[in-house]
């Protein structure tokens, strides 16, 4: 094996220091993907939860406005399917799309069961509605639905005996059989870094679920938590899994523009309740680019917002509630008026001044309804995913649902398969690298990677853009893979090392799809063509 297969497999790092750890199931990602599979699968498995930092940060707990599921007697299966469709551009896949809707229900359910406090009026759970459906169906906890889900979980996982929860680590590398030399496609756990300690881990497990979330890190603006790094989709593209759909990043229209805000989101939901997009003179412009207005879907609200910023050189543009009323205000989006008058700006009397950012990764690891990859033993689950359902653009509150419903699916499928056992695992080498002798390389690199790719690849992508980022990103990965091969490795170097093949990933599949669809928009094919198609990659198995 030569020395750039050892740098991308790490197999020149296997050593004899560590203990190897086994479980029956190893959970990479503690958002609700991860944590509702851990409760679920620890009812009869012993259970390994992998955190990037603890389990209160992820892009989970950051879900402002719900969770869609048809709930209303007036709404319907259909109508559910067929805004999803449509928001996706009709790429989406029909069975999945069918699959996640259909369980939507019984997911809710299950996360009242679990105690979550969803807001209710007088005829029972209050649901709104936001861009994209034809029917109010989000179930919400005021406008911080995430964190309450995250938060009524995670005190369930801390308390159970049998989820050993790994805080503060953050994955390297999955173990399958082609790292272990015997050439099977299987999945045999992970080595993991504690990022406390430096010390590298190897936990074994027959069975592994990605539930890392997705790469929003890998732009400069993002409504993402730093947690956002890609590092499932990077881990599982290596192992050889397939990965689908990776251009179509989804820019949220409405990120709060302000110096002292990182990330902070206005909700979809306030489009949804009435909020007015307008230019800085108090003029409305939505209405002028779509016919939906400020209900479109995502797509089209984040290329309108950056059209007339670009048209007018604005900074940003305002989103406007105030004719709502205060009372209104307070009671539906608590959270964001008590952010924004943090800031000195009072959402009941004045406009929100707001950009769009990198938001939601809609492509990801392929899976079959079962959540299982190309790789037995692997599993996947949430935005890590592309299970079908989003298409080329995520309806809104769709997310939430998709974990839920594929981790019960992953966990449902763990529990029929018969415990494999675990061949013995080599241990993680680093007995011929050295501490770096310079961390710039990394920071530096880091802001490299995530301004051009906010430039060359953002909201609207041209070829010859699309070319330049991926030479840039040839040039990053050889340095990078020179850095990963003869250095220890470190969170940043393990991150940057993901977001550099996540950065590849979405480039390549948007020099492969010529036409504009959903999230992806090119001028150089700017027309959509008849008959949808995936993109899909897969990296060849490395030869023996």
């Amino acid at each position: 094996m030569n020395r750039f297969w050892r740098a991308i497999f790490g197999q020149n790092r296997f050593h004899q220091r560590t203990a190897v750890q086994e479980f029956d199931v190893l959970i990479i990602g503690s958002g609700l993907a991860g944590q509702s599979a851990a409760l679920r699968l620890a009812e009869s498995r012993r259970v390994a939860l992998v955190s990037k930092r603890t389990l209160e940060d992820s892009a989970s707990g950051w879900a402002q406005g719900g969770i869609a599921a048809v709930l209303d007697s007036k709404d319907s299966i259909e109508a559910h399917i067929r805004d999803t469709q449509i928001a996706g551009a009709w790429l989406n896949d029909e069975k999945a799309t069918r699959f996640v809707v259909e369980n939507g229900r019984r997911a809710i359910e299950w996360l009242i069961d679990q105690g979550v406090p969803f807001t209710k009026d007088e005829s029972g759970y209050h649901l709104t509605r936001e861009g994209g459906h034809s029917a109010r169906r989000v179930i919400h906890v005021a406008d911080a639905t995430g964190a309450a889900v995250q938060e009524t979980l995670t005190q369930k996982v801390r308390n159970n005996p049998n989820i050993t929860i790994l805080e503060h680590h953050i994955a390297i590398d999955l173990i399958t059989g082609d790292k272990l030399g015997s050439g099977e496609n299987r999945c045999f756990g992970a080595y993991v870094l504690d990022s406390r300690n430096g010390e590298v881990q190897t936990l074994g497990a027959p069975n592994t679920l990605i539930a890392t979330g997705g790469a929003g890190k890998v732009y400069l603006y993002t409504t993402n938590p730093d947690t956002s790094t890609g590092d499932g989709i990077a881990m599982a593209y290596r192992a050889g899994c397939q990965v689908a759909n990776m251009e179509f990043i989804q820019f949220h229209p409405t990120c709060l523009y302000h110096p002292q805000a990182k990330s902070f989101l206005i909700s979809e939901a306030v489009r949804g309740e009435g909020g007015l997009l307008k230019l800085p003179d108090g003029t409305r412009f939505m209405p002028e680019h779509d016919e939906r207005a400020e209900l479109a879907p995502r797509d089209v609200v984040a290329r309108a917002i950056d059209f007339e910023m670009k048209k007018r050189g604005l900074d940003c543009v305002y989103l406007d509630i105030s004719h709502k009323g205060e009372d209104f205000i307070r009671a539906h989006f608590p959270n964001i008026h008590a952010r924004c008058l943090e800031l000195g700006i009072d959402i009941a009397r004045d406009p929100i001044p707001v950009v769009p950012a990198a938001h939601y990764t809609c492509g990801g690891i392929v899976c079959d309804l079962k959540g299982r990859t190309d790789v037995a033993g692997l599993y996947v689950a949430g935005e890590a995913s592309c299970t079908g359902l989003h298409g080329a653009n995520r309806l809104a509150s769709n997310s939430l649902l998709e974990c839920l419903v594929f981790s019960e699916a992953a966990v449902n499928d763990i529990l029929d398969q018969e415990t494999a056992r675990l061949p013995a695992l080599p241990r993680w080498d680093d007995s011929r690298v050295t501490d770096a002798d310079e961390e710039v390389v990394i920071s530096h690199n880091w802001d490299e990677l995530r301004r051009f790719m906010w430039d060359y690849v953002g909201i609207v992508r041209t070829t010859k853009r699309l070319k330049r980022a991926s030479h840039r990103i040839r040039l990053l990965m050889r340095e990078i893979d020179e850095f990963y091969a003869n250095f220890r490795v470190s969170h940043d170097l393990i991150e940057l090392r993901n977001l550099v093949v996540t950065a590849d990933l979405i480039v390549r599949c948007a020099m492969r799809r010529r036409e504009s669809r959903g999230l992806h928009y090119s001028p150089d094919y700017p027309e959509m063509l008849p008959k949808p198609r995936n993109t899909v990659l897969k990296r060849r198995r490395p030869a023996r």
